[in-house]
């Protein structure tokens, strides 16, 4: 072997053997990252035969008995039951609050019973632009709507320019409707209420809970309010021909999780967030009535308290001796 073939050679075992100490740990190191991977895989396939661990699904917190004990943020709620006048709860019921939009379903009663032609056409004016709050509307100047639109839109969407119009076109005008809204009032007893306006957008209509409780049961004898009120969705045409489209502005008849035969929220910031619903639960015809609850969600929230709690206590509420009340 010459020289050359014995550097050549050299270079070559040294070669191998580098290869072997450098890449030996290094293979062993790959091996180890693997194995928490084949762990891993055979965990699963171990868990897939012992079958799945059930998801735990708790179940509703227990509501106190006692409803003054529940945990509502409205200031106010009254909940009756219609059929036998037994009260189920109230608190703070006859207050006498601002009550916003709520206002609106006096006016859609005052129109009911006017017996006004609905398919009369009401043009919105400047008159019925809000400069009181500057609540925003999309009816602009100049839409023309019949008196049913008008009606629909104020008491499912809690349309301002549109209840304000319906007042505004009562004979003898916007006076003559407060006028009969108060009238209304006093017929039906209800002795804590005053209205100033046909849109609520007032902090001076003002009401309690008993009255408005009162208000719900009238408005509710009629099958025109309570179908426009509950229904979910209404179009009109505005001004420059274009559909508009409006929602119901509660929650509750949107989702349809409720069997809703009137209802109306409202919210003025003198009022807080507002609801007045009658529904049907546990067999029983009800109204409740919130009022100054802190935002959208938590009067929802305290509607579902309610429902929650007849739920887990309604069989015990027999008797007209059962119902609570609070005036704290």
């Amino acid at each position: 072997m010459t020289e050359a073939q014995r550097t050549l050679a050299t270079r070559w075992w040294g070669a191998l053997l580098v290869s072997f100490v450098f890449l030996a740990p290094l293979e062993g190191f790959a091996a180890g990252l693997q194995k928490p991977v084949a762990s891993a895989k055979a965990n699963k396939v171990a868990t897939a035969k012992r079958g799945a661990r059930p998801v735990k699904i708790s179940a509703p917190a227990r509501l106190p008995a006692d409803p003054l004990k529940l945990p509502l943020k409205a200031s106010v709620a009254y909940v009756i039951d219609q059929d036998s006048d037994q009260v189920l709860l109230g608190k703070n019921d006859d207050d006498v609050r601002p009550i916003a939009s709520l206002t609106k379903l006096m006016t859609g009663l005052v129109v009911a019973e006017a017996q006004l032609p609905l398919g009369e056409p009401i043009t919105i004016t400047g008159a019925d632009v809000d400069r009181l709050k500057f609540s925003s509307s999309r009816l602009q100047v100049g839409t023309q709507l019949t008196r049913r639109e008008a009606l629909h839109l104020a008491l499912m969407s809690s349309e301002n320019r549109a209840a304000h119009a319906l007042g505004r076109t009562y004979p003898g005008g916007e006076a003559a409707f407060v006028s009969a809204m108060n009238n209304k009032a006093r017929q039906l007893g209800m002795r804590q209420t005053r209205y100033v306006d046909p849109t609520g957008l007032s902090s001076g209509n003002k009401s309690s809970a008993r009255d408005l409780a009162v208000l719900a049961e009238a408005a509710y004898a009629h099958p025109l309010l309570r179908r426009y009120s509950t229904s979910r969705g209404y179009e009109v045409e505005a001004a420059d021909g274009r559909e508009l489209s409006y929602v119901n502005t509660n929650r509750l008849v949107r989702e349809g999780a409720w069997n809703i035969g009137l209802q109306k929220t409202g919210y003025i910031s003198e009022a807080g967030q507002c609801l007045v619903v009658q529904t049907r639960l546990k067999g029983r015809n009800l109204i409740m009535v919130f009022l100054d609850s802190a935002s959208k969600v938590t009067r929802i929230k305290d509607a579902e308290i309610v429902r929650r709690w007849l739920d887990q206590h309604g069989p015990k509420l027999a008797g007209p001796d059962r119902g609570a009340r609070s005036d704290a």
